[in-house]
């Protein structure tokens, strides 16, 4: 019997562990959602919120491993399990230093998973109770539960908005520069066209919307700063 249930999102490439897994965890009254590839894991996890990723390694298009080590460049914490048929010591050091929580390998119990599962994401859930918060003007940003308020009202945040967000909080009222935001979401794969634009476009259409006092200002040539109105 769970506590609580659990939005689980599960990147695997064998339609049939996929739907095994998936009709099991969705017996348990939990929330399942499935990708078949890295990519499309991703893409999922930028749109929905999770509590736990079950992470195959070997996939088309981007495999497991690939697709870690991206999450986390992302600076994501939400807990990975990976469930692998590479059971040799070096995989799954390798899986850790990626940055997995948990590693599991295949063939799998489900009951086994479940309860992995659910300890991960209580353990999620109590290191995020001391998360701290982060707070400029009357902008607010609780790095625990990735709710983003202002003036009280909550405010829509994708996952690449919030990581901006982030960065510019804590290093309000300071310059942050276009090179260092485009690092901290695509490392060394920046886009040839200025996708960057487009996300501090709408961060600043969340954030400041119609509101008199502007927080995000542009610095031509340079980058952005988020400061108070009258900083």
């Amino acid at each position: 019997m769970i506590t609580q249930a659990l939005n689980v999102l599960i990147i695997e490439d064998n339609a049939a562990l996929a739907a095994n897994i998936y009709d099991y965890l969705e017996a348990c009254g939990h929330h399942p959602d499935a990708a078949p590839d890295g990519e499309s894991g991703l893409s999922l996890l930028a749109i929905n919120q999770y509590d736990v990723v079950v992470l195959d390694w070997m996939m088309p298009r981007m495999d497991g491993m690939a697709m870690l080590a991206r999450l986390r460049a992302l600076k994501s914490t939400i807990p990975v399990i990976v469930v692998t048929a590479k059971d040799q010591l070096e995989n799954k050091l390798q899986g850790f230093e990626t940055g997995a929580d948990d590693y599991i390998v295949k063939p799998v119990a489900l009951p086994e998973l479940e309860i992995r599962l659910r300890v991960l994401a209580q353990r999620a859930r109590g290191a995020q109770a001391s998360a701290p918060v982060l707070q400029v003007d009357d902008l607010r940003f609780d790095l625990g539960t990735l709710e983003v308020t202002r003036a009280g009202k909550r405010l829509a945040m994708t996952p690449v908005r919030r990581q901006l967000l982030e960065l510019l909080m804590r290093k309000s009222p300071a310059l942050v520069r276009r090179e260092e935001l485009e690092t901290l979401i695509w490392q060394d794969d920046v886009p040839d066209n200025d996708v960057l634009r487009s996300h501090m476009h709408m961060l600043r259409k969340s954030v400041d919307g119609n509101s008199a006092r502007k927080l995000i200002k542009t610095i031509a040539g340079s980058g952005y700063r988020l400061c108070a109105s009258d900083e």
